[in-house]
This record gives structure tokens, C-alpha cells and sequence, in this order.
């Protein structure tokens, strides 16, 4: 596009030239006719230039050449996928983090009441047609919770600017307030839905259409009816994240009695491999038992990792039954890096194993697996651990996950908690620390308060490493207890 405009502005220049050239043998019409040079130039320019300007060669060439450059990159270019993936974030974001609609629109990531959550240093608002976009992909999959506040706060900002033309505008006033319309008409309010497209009709009287649609809604109040019972139930948000999933609320005070057991220690956790340098840890929860490795990795082993997963970065999926799919309710992309990959993976599993004394090899443990949180990235209440013996988990023939070990391998400036539900709280994205919990009790059961979540990235671009260690190989590093029930 830059290469396109530097050619047309200097196409331009030419055709300017040109124009004045005209303009100043035009200024005098009686001289141009008596003096026989002046008609000479006059007519030549009229007869021999002017075909050049319309039918020049150099408006097509650099059309043709804008085009070959974008067929280069559209590959790589965002599609329709992509756009509503991240309509529905915006709309995410605003329901786990109480945000405002009009706030989001103005670039203030606040919560009515509450210091801001986020504070960009260069503050982004939203256009009209922004707005637009994002209702419509609620309204199109019958989501008019959704669609109601964005179409309204995009119907508010085209009639400031109604009139105007906009080339990045794919919508209007008009269009924003059919759907408007409907949305309300679904949501059981049809009194407003015939102010609003009255309101249209104002701009386009004569659209039969909605002309039918303001009959229709007149006889329908008339009767003293409802939208025959299709839209109260669709006021509610269509999303699965739990009322508690939003970090804030996942973070009260522990007990008293729990905070003589919580600190920081260096640990060696008697291996050779940590005499010189101890483990940082904090004991962030007895039961789930949940520990913080703070500077597990340096900067440089982050970026590698981050490096070597790149280029294989696919969406993430989940284990449905006995297969793979992916799933709404996991908005990330993976890869998976095999100890061979690299030093740097082979050094991490050596540090993994010594910080918790289990085995880790082959199969005894999974890949290194590396996922990529993007705008608005999360992952829904689950477990790490299988909870069916369908589960794919369970064709490694190494029993089921007894451990997880996450390293935060990026910082964000909001959100991307993980927060374990069920325990009530969250532990905060700490760069370069690795999370650790036991998934399974020592009778080998699930362990039900290890229900978590990866709630969604606010601002910022979240990178973590995954490794889940299996039970066969650990009989002896993690034994059963005496008592059954533990």
C-alpha cells in the first residue's frame, strides 16, 4: 500500500502539472485566440495530451501492481475467522471483567466503580462500524445479550457521524438499527423495537421490509403481546465462565490458621542438580497443594522455547470422549517440543524432575507443550487430570496425569490469571516461574479442587510451557499413604 501511494502521489504530481499547464492558457481566452502560438499550445494540449491523462498506462500499472502485492501476503492476512474470534474476546472480556461497553468503545478498561483494570499508554477507541461488527456476530449466532450493547453504543456513535463517509465503514446508521431492531424485538422489548425502526424509516421510507416490521410490531402491542416467548431467556450471556473465574474475585485473604503453613524456601529437595543454586518456592496453597517456582528459567531460555514452538503453532483442542476437537471454551494455539528439540528442553526437564523428584522420562511424562494465548485468550473450568478411562490420556499406557508443572514463560499487563474454582483463588501471571500442583491424591483418585481456569488475557500477549507427568513411574517418588482416604 505505501508503494502504491508513492506511485499514484507521483502520477498525481504529473497530472497537476498538467492541469495547471491548461488552466494558465485557459486564464485569457481572447489572447489565446489571437495569438497563434498561444491557440497552437492550447489545441495540442486538448487534442494530443488529454488522451494520455484518461487513457494513461500508469493508473492500471500501479492498480495491477497493488494487487499482485496483495495476493503476496493475503495468505497471511487475518480472515473472517479471525475477525469474529476476536469479536467474541472483546465480548469475553467484557463479561469476566465487568466492562463497559462504552467504556470499552472510548479505550478504558474499567469497571464502574474500581480503579481502572488496565491503563494503555496509547489509548485506542473504537469506530462505529467496530461496534457494528462486533453486535453482529452476536446477533448472528442469536446472542441479543451481547448484541443489544454493542449495536446500541454503535447506533449512538453513526448518528453523531451520520452524513459522513468513511472508507473503512462496511455498515451505516441504517443497518445498525435494523439489527438493533431485532435484537430488541428477540429480547421481548418491541415497544423499542418500533421506535427503532421508525427511526429507520426516517432515512429510508421506503424499505417494504421494515414498513412491514413496524406493522407488525404495532399489531403485536395492540394485542398486548410478547415476542411469543423467543427472546427474554436470550438476555443472558452466552459464555461458560462461571461467576468467580474474574481474577478479582478469585483473590480473597487466606485463613488465619492456613498462613502458618504457607512461606518461601529455597529448596534443593535433596538432588545434586540444586545444591548450588536452591529453588525459589512459595507455597501458595496447602490443599490443592500449589507451589510457585519464582525465576524457574531466564529471559533467554524463555525466548528459545518461545522460538522453537513458533513456526508449529496450532489452534489448541481438548479431549472430547475418545477424540481430539477444538473447542470454544479454549481460545489458544500449541505446539509440542520434544526433549530432543533443543538443550534448552532437555535442561528444563532436568530442572522439572529435580524440583519435584519425579520421573520424567519417556513415557512417564508428556512433551513440553507450549501454548499462546492471543487477544482475549482462555481456557474454561477443567482438570488436567482424565476423569473418564475413554480418554485419550490413557493411550500412553502410563496412567493418568498426577501432576502438572506451568512455567510462565511471558508477562501481561492484565488478566491471564490461572484461577482454581473450586479452591477459591487465583495465582497471577509471574514471568519465568513455573506453577506446580499434584492432580491426583495419593489413592490415586482426582482431586477435585484442582477445577482451574485460565482466565482471559486482558492486555498482553501470554506464553506458557506445559508438563504433565503421568503416574507409572512414580510408585516409588510419590507412594501411597496409610490412610485410604488421603
Amino acid at each position: 500500500l505505501r508503494s502504491y501511494l508513492r506511485d499514484e502521489n507521483s502520477r498525481l504530481r504529473r497530472l497537476r502539472r498538467f492541469y495547471e499547464k491548461v488552466q494558465e492558457l485557459h486564464q485569457d481566452p481572447e489572447a489565446s485566440v489571437d495569438n497563434p502560438l498561444l491557440a497552437f499550445s492550447l489545441i495540442k494540449r486538448l487534442h494530443s495530451d488529454w488522451p494520455n491523462v484518461i487513457y494513461s498506462g500508469e493508473a492500471t500499472s500501479n492498480t495491477h501492481a497493488l494487487h499482485a502485492g496483495l495476493r503476496e501476503v493475503e495468505q497471511e492476512l487475518p480472515g473472517a475467522e479471525d475477525l469474529d474470534g476476536a469479536a467474541r474476546a472483546l465480548m469475553r472480556l467484557q463479561d469476566v471483567y465487568a466492562l463497559s461497553v462504552k467504556g470499552l468503545a472510548n479505550g478504558v478498561f474499567q469497571r464502574t466503580g474500581h480503579p481502572p483494570l488496565y491503563s494503555p499508554s496509547r489509548r485506542a477507541s473504537l469506530s462505529a462500524d467496530d461496534c457494528f461488527h462486533v453486535g453482529k456476530v452476536a446477533y448472528d449466532t442469536g446472542d441479543h445479550y451481547h448484541s443489544i450493547a454493542w449495536l446500541e453504543e454503535a447506533v449512538s456513535l453513526f448518528r453523531l457521524s451520520y452524513g459522513s463517509w468513511n472508507l473503512e465503514d462496511r455498515s451505516s446508521l441504517e443497518d445498525a438499527l435494523d439489527h438493533l431492531a431485532f435484537s430488541y424485538f428477540m429480547a421481548g422489548n418491541i415497544s423499542h423495537a418500533l421506535s427503532l425502526s421508525r427511526e429507520f424509516l426516517r432515512y429510508d421510507p421506503g424499505n417494504q421490509r421494515v414498513s412491514r416490521n413496524v406493522a407488525k410490531y404495532q399489531k403485536l402491542l395492540e394485542m398486548g403481546t410478547g415476542a411469543s416467548g423467543t427472546g427474554r431467556g436470550a438476555m443472558v450471556p452466552q459464555h461458560h465462565c462461571p461467576p468467580l473465574m474474574p481474577s478479582l474475585v478469585l483473590c480473597p485473604q487466606p485463613a488465619p490458621e492456613r498462613l502458618l503453613h504457607l512461606g518461601c524456601s529455597y529448596e534443593t529437595n535433596s538432588s545434586p542438580y540444586l545444591l548450588l543454586q536452591p529453588a525459589k518456592k512459595e507455597v501458595v496453597r496447602i490443599q490443592p497443594y500449589v507451589a510457585l517456582y519464582h525465576d524457574f528459567i531466564t529471559d533467554a531460555e524463555a525466548e528459545t522455547i518461545k522460538g522453537l514452538a513458533g513456526p508449529w503453532l496450532q489452534r489448541s483442542v481438548v479431549a472430547s470422549g475418545e477424540k481430539q476437537q477444538k473447542a470454544e471454551y479454549r481460545i489458544s494455539k500449541s505446539a509440542w517440543l520434544k526433549d530432543t528439540a533443543d538443550p534448552v528442553v532437555r535442561a528444563l526437564d532436568q530442572r522439572m524432575a529435580a524440583i519435584t523428584g519425579l520421573d520424567l522420562r519417556p513415557p512417564y511424562a508428556e512433551y513440553l507443550q507450549v501454548v499462546n494465548y492471543g487477544l482475549g485468550g482462555h481456557y474454561e473450568p477443567h482438570f488436567d487430570h482424565a476423569t473418564s478411562k475413554k480418554s485419550p490420556l490413557y493411550r500412553m499406557k502410563s496412567g493418568n496425569r498426577i501432576a502438572t508443572i506451568m512455567i510462565y514463560l511471558s508477562a501481561v499487563k492484565a488478566g491471564g490469571s490461572t484461577a482454581f474454582i473450586y479452591a477459591n483463588f487465583s495465582v497471577p501471571v509471574v514471568k519465568n516461574a513455573a506453577l506446580f500442583w499434584w492432580n491426583l491424591r495419593r489413592n490415586g483418585n482426582g482431586d477435585g479442587d484442582t477445577l482451574h481456569a485460565g482466565c482471559p488475557v486482558l492486555a498482553g500477549d501470554k506464553w506458557v510451557a506445559n508438563k504433565w507427568i503421568h503416574e507409572h513411574g512414580q510408585e516409588f517418588r510419590r507412594p501411597c499413604s496409610a490412610d485410604p482416604q488421603d
